[in-house]
């Protein structure tokens, strides 16, 4: 809201200052810096309250060492988080973006699957908290939601360019009209801006080594394939080797995002087991998601990478300001030992929201390098049970893979402290985060 505000304030009354509005480094740092404050005042009041209505833990360590030492410890802590994200971003953002509006429907929606499984298992008293087909159903529910919008929405598109002898015959022939309009003056230079109202492209006449070149924005389920020479993977070809045409790349394209969205937003739940893990390996995750938003927006910068140029997408960094702001303002009441818990209200949303942003902007293949701490943690749970399933059949009795399972835990059984084990883990997550940007050269 602040954005146009002072948009309006600049173009009318040319108010000093308001011409910052619209630079997005300066909203992505007034969006961290709004998002750390609400943290820490709004997050005060938070906690008291919690504590007052004796919202806590009834049992936080599993039967590890020092059980019952948390006892009490307030939890749902995560509107504080879901507060300090969505209120930056209504100040700072173009809220006509559909990014953004579909980052603050996710935001919204799975914050709100967390807050009503945290609220039967605090106030219900049933420890099994929502069940899980609702609690998958809300997680499928917007997966569908955030994949036909990404693949129908006009507005969602992916800047190609191509040379000269390269145009899709449907594309050369409206160039060809349009260097017919354009006349026998007019150079490759010109900048022309037209819009198709079959196709929907925006058409750029550019130059490239002194040769003619078109910069078209056009609908594309292009996607980042790491360690590849073009370092894209079109999910269209799918559809296409199984013999249908590529407009039901949706087909593939929606399964693909339910199952993305679920596994991280269900990985972020269990990797939320110590005292400032889940916040802390996020905000690493954020920090890079927010650099891939910047560079893909950013034609200069994606030229230069060559990865893609999806315009609009520059945007997206004010969110995952916010985004990281409020996982690390999270902190300062969640470092160990803990003031409060994210309970499933801040962990379901965390996970989600970092599934959807990496889908948004193209680098949803790059999750497992990226997010390799909730798919370990993701995966030593699924060891463990498949397990203990398989010899318990076999064998008549349940052997164990770890110790104990999330994998944090099995640290733990071995005589860790929490603080080392959360320590080391973001250290894991920061080596992972710089593998994941230099597969930008890996090629």
């Amino acid at each position: 809201m602040l954005y146009y505000l002072f948009t309006y304030l600049d173009e009318q009354f040319n108010f000093p200052g308001a011409g910052l509005f619209q630079f997005i480094s300066f909203r992505a740092a007034m969006a961290i810096l709004t998002s750390l404050f609400i943290s820490l005042i709004i997050g005060k009041r938070i906690i008291e309250y919690i504590r007052r209505r004796q919202i806590g833990e009834t049992v936080r360590d599993l039967g590890l060492q020092g059980e019952g030492s948390k006892k009490g410890t307030p939890t749902m802590g995560g509107l504080i988080i879901l507060a300090s994200i969505l209120i930056p971003v209504l100040l700072f953002a173009k809220l006509q973006n559909t990014y953004i509006i579909l980052m603050i429907l996710s935001t919204i929606w799975l914050g709100l699957i967390g807050f009503l499984d945290d609220y039967i298992k605090v106030f219900k008293k049933n420890k099994e908290g929502l069940a899980g087909r609702y609690k998958i159903a809300g997680q499928l529910t917007i997966s569908i939601i955030v994949g036909l919008v990404i693949y129908f929405s006009p507005t969602v598109v992916v800047k190609e360019i191509y040379k000269e002898g390269e145009l899709p015959v449907a594309l050369k022939i409206r160039v060809d009209s349009i260097k017919a309009k354009l006349g026998p003056t007019a150079t490759v230079e010109t900048q022309v801006r037209i819009q198709d109202g079959e196709l929907g492209n925006n058409i750029t006449v550019m130059q490239i080594d002194g040769k003619p070149a078109y910069a078209i924005n056009q609908k594309s389920m292009k996607t980042t394939l790491p360690f590849t020479k073009n370092h894209e993977f079109n999910y269209s070809r799918i559809v296409e080797w199984l013999g249908l045409d590529g407009k039901w790349g949706w087909l593939i394209f929606i399964p693909i995002v339910i199952f993305i969205v679920t596994a991280v937003s269900n990985g972020a739940n269990i990797t939320d087991g110590l005292d400032g893990l889940a916040a802390g390996t996020s905000a690493i995750i954020g920090v890079t998601l927010g650099i891939f938003a910047y560079v893909s927006g950013n034609a200069i910068f994606a030229d230069y990478l060559n990865i893609m140029y999806i315009p609009n997408t520059g945007e997206l960094t004010i969110f995952i300001g916010a985004f990281v702001g409020a996982c690390v303002g999270f902190m300062w009441y969640n470092s160990y030992p803990a003031q409060v818990f994210m309970g499933d209200t801040g962990s379901l949303a965390l996970g989600g929201i970092i599934a959807v942003f990496a889908i948004a902007i193209r680098k949803e293949l790059l999750i497992p390098i990226l997010c390799g701490i909730f798919l370990v943690e993701n995966v030593s749970v699924l060891l463990q049970v498949s397990y203990f399933k398989y010899t318990k059949k076999r064998f008549g009795e349940g052997r164990r893979i770890f110790k104990m399972s999330p994998l944090h835990h099995h640290y733990q059984k071995l005589g860790f402290h929490e603080s080392k084990i959360v320590s080391r883990f973001w250290i894991v997550g920061v080596a992972l985060a710089m593998l994941t940007i230099i597969t930008l050269k890996i090629r």
